[in-house]
């Protein structure tokens, strides 16, 4: 199937999925394949043309938010030189709608880890405990369901080589197989009560929050803050800030305070306006990939 690109309405398949949102993607030849909502997605990019198999065009839309009027968001984000050299670079870059449930455990998983060794947990954990869908002749493992690792023993999740997450990835299990509509009802809560229930997952923090909640949750006004926006905003926004702090957070060896953390992302909500969450990842990436 095909989708013919709105030209006013920038998209870039490939700085969306190299951007860190989603770790379930990799590339064959010009091809891009995931698993999606226990599909498999083959997708390519050529010029305005979406070239895809095995989903229908409204499940691409959703899933890339190319109903995002990424126009209208530039033009409440893009504030100074350092957010416009990152728009100018990944023009086209979306925020995905990933499945609250995988993202929950991604984003789990991801704590002080990178992305190789985030992407070989879930990997780990589909193929023990997913379900194997065959696709081009190849064999691809859905994500399980909070059912399936529910069940799951802790001796048999400590084989997907989860460390310390195994416990919280057993506990979010319960919690979401117990109540069925657990996401449905966090998704229409305000970002702040939104942001308050996750925090109630045993091994969901601040950060892990407001990831899930702009990567799956539409909340587009959530701004995640890491060692990479940390960094950022020290360099290009600390006069938005006092010199006392800045050099607190400057000389900082350890993880920040809930507190530290809570103003640093504040500080994005407030000065990026609702759509936050995209000039993060714009910073985000941009910054990663001037290292």
């Amino acid at each position: 199937m095909r989708i013919k690109l709105d030209a006013s309405q920038p998209f870039d398949l490939e700085a969306t999925l190299c951007c860190g949102q989603a770790f379930r993607w990799e590339k064959q030849d010009d091809w891009w394949k995931g698993v999606v909502a226990n599909k498999i997605l083959k997708i390519r990019q050529k010029g305005a043309e979406l070239q895809f198999e095995n989903v229908g065009s409204d499940f691409v839309k959703a899933y890339f938010g190319l109903n995002d009027d990424l126009v209208s968001i530039y033009a409440q984000i893009n504030k100074d030189r350092q957010i416009g050299q990152a728009i100018q670079k990944f023009d086209g870059l979306r925020i995905l709608r990933q499945d609250p449930w995988e993202c929950l455990v991604s984003y789990i998983c991801a704590t002080y880890k990178n992305i190789p060794a985030i992407k070989r947990m879930l990997q780990n954990l589909a193929q023990r405990f997913g379900e194997k869908i065959s696709f081009d002749n190849q064999g691809y493992y859905a994500f399980p369901t909070p059912e399936r690792l529910a069940e799951a023993s802790i001796t048999d999740l400590k084989k997907c080589s989860l460390g310390y997450r195994v416990h919280y990835v057993q506990q979010a299990a319960k919690k979401v197989n117990e109540n069925e509509s657990e996401f449905a009802q966090i998704r229409n809560l305000t970002y702040e009560k939104a942001k308050a229930k996750l925090l109630g997952f045993s091994g969901v923090g601040l950060k892990v929050a407001d990831c899930i909640l702009l990567f799956s949750m539409g909340k587009l006004e959530a701004f995640p803050v890491d060692r990479w926006i940390d960094r950022v905003i020290l360099r290009y926004y600390s006069n938005h800030f006092s010199q006392e702090f800045v050099s607190k957070i400057s000389r900082k060896q350890s993880s920040l305070s809930k507190a530290e953390y809570e103003r640093l992302s504040a500080f994005g909500r407030n000065y990026f306006g609702k759509y936050a969450g995209y000039a993060q990842e714009y910073l985000y990436h941009y910054e990663r990939s001037c290292q």
